[in-house]
């Protein structure tokens, strides 16, 4: 066995793609984002662009479980790339012809969340194939670490460069994907073609039922949902950097970056001290702290206090994935990753992006701070009733057996 899981060259192929993808779906969300709101100045159409990129991923739920689960995952990955950097060049011939429009923005974001409809849950389904499941905890924490990386340097290097113009902030991501692409073709696993079972009801509706039937897997994955749908903020970031902050684009990169340089401290300490004891109450934990720094973030009016707050958020958040990421791919068979992985992209997108349209929709009633403050309240009230529904979580001891 390898001591380490970086000496595998497939990891580090893996590795080097999630950064590549990871970079370039941060520079696109912050410029789409800074521009949607530049053009209508629309706290609700910033919360629409959250919903494009959702409405995709539940319409693909359940196919894309069955293409993860029947295809060779490396090659619905790249697929996934051409999309996202057709995507980005659509974006550019639209910014330097002028025609750059709330409905063009809109339309590629529907293209990014079909991308990332097939992307996020093959790409959870392919990392266990590729190192020994005795490692899987530390693969995650590094795997994890690289796309926290990734998610510090996008949004910043995307923030600084767009003062070369946005053309070139989406240009650099069409070649971040193309880059991408490459290493998945590098990636050699072995990838075992299931028997061509029919496609029915039954095994669309097999990765629901496999979920629903265990509680410690529902209870973690339904506790991310409603913890990041209400608490997140990151759809009202670019109000805060303009409004409330009173910072330029660049404050709004570095205000995205800050959840990541978060969540990369932490999954770096993870890599070497993984989660051995008290799992899930560590995990319930830690979402009262994510909703306590978002209150935190809420009431901030100073920039530094407020990129801390945030980055107090994403090391929280951090603890979260790892253990829900842990218990979904640990507890599940292979040939069924692909199903479970898609049911959990669902809950996953709907805490992001069905989060930033329903942010927006709060925001434009209440105001951008109100809504934050409401979202923080509301996820530490769950954490505390997600902890007598679902007592089997809290009493998770460890992640590699249940």
């Amino acid at each position: 066995m390898k001591n380490t899981v970086l000496e595998i060259p497939s990891f580090r192929y893996f590795l080097f793609s999630r950064i590549a993808t990871t970079m370039s779906n941060q520079m696109l969300m912050v410029i789409v984002g800074w521009q949607m709101y530049d053009i209508t100045h629309s706290a609700f159409d910033l919360g629409m662009v959250g919903l494009a990129q959702f409405v995709p991923a539940l319409a693909l739920c359940l196919a894309v479980g069955q293409v993860a689960d029947r295809y060779d995952r490396r090659y619905i990955l790249m697929g996934c790339q051409l999309v996202q950097g057709g995507a980005a060049l659509l974006l550019t011939v639209g910014t330097l012809y002028g025609w750059l429009g709330r409905e063009v923005l809109l339309l590629a974001s529907l293209a990014l969340g079909a991308a990332r409809a097939f992307q996020l849950p093959t790409q959870q389904a392919l990392l266990p194939t590729l190192v020994p499941l005795a490692s899987f905890p530390q693969s995650l924490a590094i795997s994890s670490a690289a796309s926290q990386l990734a998610t510090i340097l996008g949004p910043a290097v995307g923030g600084f460069i767009y003062v070369a113009g946005a053309a070139v902030v989406y240009a650099t991501c069409a070649a971040l994907s193309v880059f991408a692409a490459v290493m998945l073709y590098l990636i050699h696993y072995d990838h075992v073609r299931p028997a061509r079972e029919p496609v029915t009801l039954h095994s669309l509706l097999a990765g629901i039922r496999f979920i629903w039937q265990r509680e410690q897997i529902l209870g973690a994955i339904s506790l991310d949902l409603l913890a990041v749908l209400f608490g997140g903020a990151t759809a009202l970031l670019p109000i805060f950097a303009r409004d409330v902050l009173h910072v330029g684009s660049w404050g709004l990169g570095l205000l995205r970056s800050a959840p990541a340089g978060g969540a990369l401290a932490v999954s770096l300490y993870l890599t070497r001290n993984p989660i051995e004891r008290r799992a899930g109450k560590t995990m319930l934990g830690c979402v009262a702290l994510y909703g306590l720094a978002t209150l935190l973030f809420a009431l901030s009016r100073s920039f530094s206090l407020s990129l801390a707050a945030l980055a107090l958020t994403g090391a929280f958040d951090m603890v979260s994935v790892v253990v829900r990421q842990s218990l979904v791919q640990l507890d599940t068979p292979n040939d069924m990753r692909g199903r479970v992985s898609a049911v959990n992209s669902i809950f996953i997108g709907a805490s992001n992006q069905l989060g930033e349209f329903e942010s927006g929709i709060t925001a434009s009633w209440f105001g951008a701070v109100p809504s934050v403050l409401i979202g923080g309240a509301g996820t530490i009230l769950i954490v505390a009733l997600w902890t007598k529904v679902f007592p089997s979580l809290a009493q998770r001891e460890r992640l590699t057996g249940s």
